[in-house]
C-alpha cells in the first residue's frame, strides 16, 4: 500500500522562492504542495483549512513574521509541523522559530535535494538541528541580556544520572552516534535514552531537548 504523500505549505513572500520550491516537489510523488502563503497571517489562516503535514516558513514577511506564525499555527490543534527558512546571516531569529515551535530550519542555498530531505524528516516527526547551528543557537542565547535559566532546575528533575548526561549532549549538539562514542555505549541505547528525555520531559523533538538543555543551565558556554 502506498503511503499517502507529505501535504506541504509553503510560505514565503517572495513568489519565485515558492513557485521553485513547488516545481521541485512536482517530480516528488511523496510531496504535495497543498497551499502557498506570502504572509504570516495568511500561512496561519490556510494551515486551518488545508491541514498541511509539513509548513516551510519563511521568517522575514511583511506583517506577521514567520515566528509569530509559527507560535500561532503550532499553538491550535492541526498536528502541522514548522520547518523554517533562514540564512545563515541572520541566525539570530533561529532562536526565536525554535522557541516558538519550530521543529527544525533550513538554508535557503541549500541544495535542493537537501531541502526535500528536510521537508521528509520533519514530516515522519524527527526535529531537524545541524550540530554547527546548535552551537551558534547557544552562543547567541548566552549573549542574551535574559540568558540566565528561565526555567526551575526542577523540571529536570525525574531524569536518571545517564539521561541528564545524555541530554546535556544533545544540548551540545551532538548526534546519536556521537553520544554513543562519547559515553561507550550503543547507538541504539543513545536512542532509547534520548526517546525515554522527550516523554519524561514532554518535549515534542530534540530541538526541545537543545533548548531545555540550556535554559536550564545544563549547557553553557566557557567563560
Amino acid at each position: 500500500m502506498t503511503a499517502s504523500p507529505v501535504r506541504v505549505l509553503l510560505v514565503d513572500d517572495q513568489p519565485l522562492v515558492r513557485s521553485g520550491l513547488r516545481v521541485i516537489m512536482a517530480d516528488h510523488p511523496d510531496l504535495e504542495v497543498v497551499g502557498q502563503a506570502s504572509t504570516g497571517a495568511e500561512a496561519v489562516q490556510l494551515a486551518k483549512g488545508v491541514c498541511p503535514d509539513v509548513v516551510v516558513m519563511d521568517i522575514r514577511m511583511p506583517g506577521m513574521d514567520g515566528i509569530e506564525a509559527t507560535r500561532l499555527i503550532t499553538a491550535g490543534p492541526a498536528t502541522a509541523r514548522v520547518l523554517v527558512l533562514t540564512t545563515f546571516d541572520e541566525d539570530d531569529h533561529v532562536y526565536g522559530a525554535l522557541r516558538a515551535g519550530a521543529s527544525g530550519f533550513m538554508v535557503k542555498d541549500m541544495a535542493l535535494d537537501d531541502i526535500l530531505t528536510a521537508i521528509r524528516v520533519v514530516a515522519a516527526g524527527d526535529a531537524l538541528i545541524a550540530p554547527g547551528v546548535t552551537r551558534r543557537l547557544i552562543a547567541e542565547f548566552a549573549g542574551r541580556p535574559e540568558a540566565a535559566p528561565a526555567r526551575s532546575p526542577r523540571l529536570i528533575e525525574g531524569i536518571t544520572d545517564r539521561e541528564r548526561e545524555v541530554l546535556t549532549l544533545v544540548g551540545r549538539g551532538r548526534s546519536n552516534t556521537e553520544i554513543a562514542e562519547d559515553l561507550f555505549i550503543t547507538v541504539a541505547t543513545a536512542k532509547s535514552h534520548v526517546s525515554r528525555l522527550l516523554t519524561k520531559l514532554g518535549a515534542r523533538d530534540r530541538v526541545q531537548l537543545v533548548i531545555t538543555a540550556y535554559e536550564t543551565g545544563l549547557v553553557t558556554l566557557p567563560g
